[in-house]
Parts: structure tokens; sequence; C-alpha cells
């Protein structure tokens, strides 16, 4: 009897450190990767005057790897490498790209950098921060912003065609460039992310039924989003959140009281992937109070919530 006991025990063994080693293995393929979208709003020291270490207090929180930077000029210069020294990391300012990351950059590229992962596989990432006028809510909302150069030189619309039209206007050759960058990319495989200030609300949120409760004048299928869907990409916010009703993920603006009439609450900034072997697990909101986002920074010293989006990434 002892004699069958103890083969069967030493098999049992034998298996379960087999099975540990498995589910160690499976953990040490995945790594984890963070992108992040914020505006900072004119090189992170205008609003409220905070200093440019609150800007990085707000990436820290956030734990993000890679952050794509819209708006780093200020009244004294640009900001981005004194941002890039207060976390000790890298930074791309060459073709338009405006990114900070802890990772090596190895390539700069339009609009985007490419970089060495931890694992040493490669990710893509693309930082856009499109035309702000014409501002198509505006124009539909008969809103004339005091802050914009161009508040005298607004059209006003009333139909979806319309808003399509001047959306394509605005910020559809800028898009058509990046996407073109993404598509000579060589590695179909790799991750890549696009994000930024788009300036331009997405066809997930302004549907049919945000129109009929007045959250939006007319549902639109705003062009730029649907561009991006159409290249592939997902938009991490709508993938963890698909209802655009119970979760509407306002970035413009924590500037603004809900109902100021100078203004309509928007989601405009975004986090856009792609790429075998990611997987989103988690997307934040980073604001100014808990009723309006996830990660709270008082005060908060942008115009713009950010967004960062947690991804594994098969090594």
């Amino acid at each position: 009897m002892k004699n069958q006991i103890y083969p069967i025990l030493i098999r049992t063994v034998f298996l379960f450190i087999l099975f540990l080693a498995s589910s160690f293995l499976g953990q040490a393929e995945e790594s984890t990767l963070r992108v992040m979208s914020y505006n900072i709003h004119r090189g992170g020291l205008v609003l409220l005057k905070q200093p440019l270490s609150q800007t990085a207090k707000v990436i820290r929180l956030a734990k993000a790897d890679i952050v794509g930077i819209q708006e780093t000029r200020s009244p004294k210069g640009d900001t981005l490498e004194d941002l890039a020294k207060l976390l000790g990391w890298n930074h791309d300012m060459g073709k338009g790209s405006n990114i900070l990351t802890r990772y090596e950059i190895v390539d700069s590229l339009y609009k985007g950098v490419k970089v060495k992962l931890d694992s040493g596989s490669h990710a893509y990432v693309f930082n856009v921060h499109l035309s702000s006028h014409p501002y198509q809510p505006y124009q539909l909302l008969k809103i004339r912003p005091k802050w914009h150069k161009h508040t005298n030189n607004i059209t006003f619309i009333k139909t979806e065609t319309e808003a399509i039209e001047w959306a394509k206007k605005a910020r559809g050759a800028e898009i058509v460039k990046v996407l073109k960058q993404v598509k000579f990319i060589p590695d179909k495989q790799a991750p890549v992310f696009v994000v930024g200030d788009f300036n331009e609300p997405s066809h997930l949120d302004w549907t049919d039924a945000a129109a009929k409760v007045g959250r939006h004048p007319i549902k639109v299928a705003y062009p730029t989003s649907t561009e991006l869907a159409k290249a592939g990409f997902s938009d991490s916010y709508r993938k963890i959140y698909p209802d655009e009703m119970k979760n509407p993920g306002i970035t413009w603006s924590p500037a603004y009281k809900v109902g100021d009439p100078r203004t309509h609450h928007d989601r405009i900034d975004f986090v856009y992937f792609k790429g075998k072997g990611l997987e989103l697990e988690d997307v934040k909101i980073l604001g100014e109070n808990v009723e309006n986002a996830d990660l709270v920074v008082t005060p908060y010293p942008s115009d713009h919530r950010a967004v960062v989006a947690t991804f594994t990434v098969a090594k």
C-alpha cells in the first residue's frame, strides 16, 4: 500500500510545482504600462498660478509611464524640459511630439516617438493637440468664447452634416497625417497609442440617447473619432465604460461650473490604443474633486482633466 502512495504523492507535488512555475512565468511574460494624456494649460504655470511641481504631482499620482503633454508653452517659455527634469524622465519635442516618458526614446517621429519598454520590446506613442477653432459644440450652441482669438470669426450651424463638415475642415488634414505615420510603422503588431487634446468630441458620446435628454444639442458622428475607429484603434475610456449616459467622462472643463453658458462640458481628451498582446485593464480621470475625477489633486493646475489608461503588455 505504501509503495502505491509514494509515487502518487510525488507526482502530485511535481504537478503542483509545475503549476506554480507556469503561473509565475505567465506573470513574468506580462508587464504593466500606463499611458496618459494631459493638457497642462499654458505650461502648467498660469491657472491659479501653481508651480510646475503641481503638474508633476498629477503625473506622479497617475503612476504614468508615458505622457502626451499639450500646451507646454507658458508666458515664460516652454516648460516640457523643466517638467522632464522634475520627474527625472526623458522627453521629446521633435516633430511636434511633446512626450514625456521614463522609457528610452529610440526614435522621434511625426507627432510621436518609438520607445523601448522594460521587456526590450517597442511601443509607439503619438500625441496630438488638434485645432480648437472652429469648435463644433460652440458652433451648434452659438457660444463665442472670450478667450479665443477667433471669437469674432465663428459660423453658427444647426445640423450634423454641417458639424461633420466643419470638423473635417478644422482637423481632418492633421489626423490623416498622424494615421499615415501609424500606417508606416514596420511592426504591424506593436502597441500603438494615439493620445491628446483632440478639441473634438467623440461619436461614442454625441449619440441619439445623449441628444434626446439634452446632454448634447444633437447627435453627431464626429469624424476624428470615427476615423480612428476605422483605423483599428479603441477608445480606452469607452472600452471600460461603454455607457455614455452613465459615465460621461467629462474632461473639458474643470474651470467652468456645470451649466455655465460660456462653455459646453464634454470629453475631448483621449487615449486610443491598438496592438497585439495589449490588454486594457483600467482607465482613470484625474482632476479637481471626487465628484468629477477618480484621482484628485488640489489645487488642480489645469483647465483640462487628464486621462490615464493602464495596460498589460505581453512580452
